[in-house]
């Protein structure tokens, strides 16, 4: 009887059960021991596809930026949206992405460097924004800026941080009576203030955006 054919060890397999533990169980819980554990492999096999832990988390990370959408900035180049629709689009697509996986947000902060969907996120910006007739200097900051507004709004849940025990606040804390009750409706809470931040963003981006192109 023929043996059964185990699945070939792959960079595309091995990334995606990394990403998988870090959804599950946080970016401290991956190692090379526990994925080899998890693929069925001897720890030493994972080498031959990535050399280091940080090398692994890279590729996991851009595999992640890999599903933010840049076509509005495609649109944008084509005259078919402007630059503040296009920055709102991409910001929306870039949430969700990061929203999706977020304890993989922490990983974000060291920037780009040669992840591959990094660069090409930051290239589809930067190009979008000076096409659109910024400065490259202030498009370089316009992309920096709402890069930190976005991960920084995935990084954690505002109302999720409020214990939903109301003898918390009883007496001590009078204004936040109701806040017991933010739980219930974090969902709702975190995605709200996530669109007012990014209205007034772009509100204040546009102020400038006049006057450099004056």
């Amino acid at each position: 009887m023929a043996r059964p054919r185990r699945r070939l060890l792959s960079r595309e397999r091995i990334v995606a059960a990394a990403l998988a533990l870090v959804d599950a169980e946080g970016l401290d819980m991956v190692s090379t021991r526990r994925l080899a554990t998890e693929l069925g492999v001897s720890g030493p096999s994972l080498y031959n596809h990535f050399t280091t832990k940080d090398d692994l988390l890279d590729a996991v990370v851009d595999t992640v930026l890999g599903e933010v959408d840049t076509d509005m900035f495609r649109a944008l180049g084509a005259g078919e949206c402007d630059w503040r629709t296009a920055l709102r689009d991409w910001a929306r697509s870039y949430r969700a992405a990061l929203a999706a996986h977020p304890n993989l947000v922490p990983a974000l902060a060291q920037g780009p460097g040669r992840r591959p969907n990094a660069l090409r996120l930051a290239d589809a910006v930067f190009g979008g924004l000076v096409d659109a007739g910024w400065p490259r200097a202030q498009a370089t900051r316009v992309g920096a800026i709402m890069r930190y507004f976005i991960t920084g709004s995935a990084l954690g849940s505002f109302a999720g941080g409020f214990p939903d025990d109301a003898e918390v606040y009883a007496g001590e804390y009078p204004h936040l009576d109701q806040a017991h009750l933010l739980a219930d409706r974090q969902r709702e809470i975190d995605e709200s203030a996530f669109e007012a931040g990014l209205q007034a963003l772009l509100d204040g981006l546009a102020l400038q955006y006049r006057q450099a192109v004056r």
